[in-house]
């Protein structure tokens, strides 16, 4: 592996240690660099020195970033800054992807410009179920698709292999930019641009050697290290490269004929799921086991249905670009057929729950295995591997760091609510599941991955009411997170999935409890106080909203209250019976902002400065209401939503308030 290789992959991990919220991780990287630095210089070794080096830079730099830009207290986050011009032109593109595909637009929109909002959880969770996740986003694969088709057709043209292959660059850099230079991308036209140079002036160029010069010029904006399609790319290519000698050193000179054949289609598969395997299980919480063998079924697919798609895009009159969407089609549904039927194999898949220091292990030890796939001596990466492995088997016994401030997480898990609250011990309270469906449920594809991922345990889950958008993923959360507790408020609905929670915490454990006003839950010293629902108030009803849990979390001098989707009558039972405890900084929005709840005399015992609304993207209940929307600005509640925001998280030491969401953060004055 050329030094070229080992530098970048030194400061990306330094960068990835630096940036991590876990302070452990940032002193074990801090340690190893030290380790490694006095080895190379009792050893003299100026390579080691040099990697040793760059993994501290990486640290540095990472901790030295400056924050998002913090803005201060407005009526509304929903009017963004102007837009970047290449922005501007991504979201032209966009637009008319979704006037050219129609009902095929999200995927559309996903495989060419990296717009993946549309997609739901259960479509990201198919792909990654089926092991084909890396190709919902645009990398290395997808550029390169596009390049290898412009020069075979301007080849085809008669232009010269120099000309074709300088003009199929100088288009794949425009098409990089009209869709906003996201990192992948960046990188395979580095890449590109690299290995045919090296082609064109006939100076040969190690594969290693390109693929570190296209992953480090991204990194010019240190935070790309942290993007899922950047990692995928950069971890995807590698495999591919580190097959290439594998297949070179010990499968060729073994095997001939028909069986070469056949390894040489199925180990770059294998080794390309084996190495995206850490940072699949980081973000999904799962490990494809059928993923080697969905990816030969489409590969080829996507080799045919990328350039139809690029064509498309770029046709300057609608009407042969529609053409070409129309013959696309067929190819986009064979595409989404292969995730669908691979996904649906028993066990194509397992669930796991790596804490982050657990895979960077597991990214180490990858690591170590490509270096040995391609050095010529290969005992000494293969023994790091194992000792990384080793501390990945033993980290998650450590017990996690503790906080000075609480944390409440509303979690992205589309049209249904899934509130976190993370103690100053790290451990968890969690409200409501989200939604399921046919194929799955948000507790399997979001809530347990990214709890999980972030160490602690559960120590208690409150089931707000029994509607599906809450208690969908209920079941999923307690078989696989076992927490102690179950706190529910006992309004039973026919619904399969609060019978399977109420199985399943049964069936591990969980201590039942029926909450009303007065009872009380204590977590690390969290005190959460319940308002609602009165057992003599619930006897008389049939909607299951009416008879939500109301929570009152108080840390510090902030106060938080979580409503479930109590709507007005409910509400006004609160106002009559108990107004002195409505008064809360942060308010989670009922009923998805829905015109039925949220009441003007609600807001005025309220009085919140920040209201949290869990709602999906483009809903057909067409949540939240606008004049919802109005009346929270009319009371002076900033509106964080997750349709526009994402997973939102609001972070408190008592007196300060602070909000985090992707597109920035946001201090709130509580006075």
């Amino acid at each position: 592996m050329p030094l070229i290789t080992a530098a970048c992959l030194a400061y990306a991990a330094g960068l990835i240690a630096g940036f991590a919220s876990d302070s452990r991780v940032t002193v074990v990287a801090g340690f190893l660099a030290a380790a490694v630095g006095i080895h190379g210089l009792l050893a003299r070794n100026g390579r080691t020195l040099a990697i040793a080096a760059l993994l501290a830079s990486g640290i540095i730099v990472a901790a030295t970033e400056p924050p998002k830009p913090i803005h201060r207290f407005t009526q509304s986050v929903a009017s963004p800054d102007a837009a970047p011009a290449l922005e501007r032109v991504r979201a032209a593109a966009a637009a008319r992807i979704e006037r050219l595909f129609g009902a095929n637009g999200p995927m559309a929109k996903a495989l060419l410009v990296a717009e993946q909002q549309d997609l739901g959880p259960e479509v990201r969770q198919r792909y990654a179920d089926a092991g084909l996740v890396h190709m919902l986003s645009i990398s290395g694969l997808h550029v390169a698709i596009v390049a290898g088709a412009v020069e075979l057709l301007l080849s085809a043209m008669a232009l010269g292999r120099a000309r074709a292959a300088i003009l199929s660059l100088v288009i794949v850099w425009v098409y990089v930019a009209v869709i906003g230079a996201p990192a992948p991308a960046l990188r395979s036209a580095v890449m590109l641009t690299v290995m045919g140079s090296s082609r064109i002036a006939q100076r040969p160029t190690s594969p290693w050697a390109s693929l570190a010069i296209g992953a480090a010029v991204p990194l010019y904006e240190p935070r790309n290290v942290l993007s899922l399609g950047y990692q995928l790319s950069v971890a995807g290519m590698a495999g591919l490269t580190a097959s290439a000698s594998v297949s070179r050193r010990w499968i060729a000179p073994r095997v001939e004929g028909w069986k070469l054949t056949a390894a040489n289609q199925l180990l770059p598969s294998v080794i390309a799921t084996l190495v995206t395997a850490p940072l699949i299980a980081w973000y999904f919480g799962r490990l494809s086991v059928i993923g080697p063998l969905s990816n030969i079924l489409a590969a080829p697919v996507i080799s045919l249905l990328q350039p139809m798609l690029f064509l498309a895009m770029l046709f300057p009159v609608n009407a042969g670009a529609r053409f070409v969407a129309d013959g696309a089609a067929p190819l986009l549904a064979l595409f989404d057929g292969i995730a669908r039927s691979a996904a649906a194999v028993p066990h194509a898949s397992v669930q796991v729950t790596p804490s982050l220091l657990t895979v960077l292990l597991c990214g180490f030890a990858v690591i170590s295995l490509l270096a040995a796939a391609s050095a010529r001596f290969s005992a000494r990466p293969a023994a790091l591997a194992a000792l990384a492995l080793g501390g990945a088997l033993w980290y998650p016994l450590l017990p996690p760091p503790t906080r000075r401030e609480i944390e409440l997480h509303m979690l992205d898990v589309g049209q249904g609510d899934a509130i976190a609250l993370r103690t100053t011990r790290g451990n968890w309270i969690l409200f409501d599941a989200g939604r399921s469906w046919r194929t799955g449920d948000a507790g399997r594809s979001v809530i347990v991955p990214y709890l999980a991922r972030r160490g602690g345990k559960l120590a208690a889950f409150v089931l707000s009411h029994p509607h599906d958008d809450h208690v969908g993923g209920a079941a999923t959360i307690l078989r696989a997170l076992e927490p102690r507790s179950f706190y529910d408020p006992a309004f039973v609905a026919p619904t399969g999935s609060y019978a399977a929670a109420l199985a399943a915490a049964a069936q591990g454990g969980a201590a039942w409890e029926r909450v009303g006003p007065g009872d009380s839950l204590l977590v690390d010293g969290l005190v959460i106080n319940f308002l609602a629902p009165d057992s003599a108030w619930a006897s008389r009803l049939t909607d299951p909203n009416e008879a939500s849990a109301v929570a009152r979390v108080q840390f510090g001098a902030v106060r938080f209250l979580l409503v479930g989707d109590a709507e007005r009558e409910l509400e006004q039972w609160l106002v009559e019976n108990d107004s002195m405890n409505l008064r809360a900084d942060v308010l989670k929005v009922a009923h998805h902002g829905s015109s039925t709840s949220t009441t003007e005399r609600f807001l005025a015992a309220a009085r919140p400065k920040v209201a949290l609304i869990s709602v999906g993207r483009d809903n057909s209940y067409r949540h939240p209401s606008p004049a919802v929307v109005r009346r929270l600005a009319l009371a002076g509640a900033a509106v964080y939503r997750t349709d526009r925001l994402g997973t939102v998280v609001v972070a408190t030491d008592g007196n300060r308030i602070r909000v985090r969401a992707r597109e920035g953060e946001w201090e709130i004055p509580r006075r």
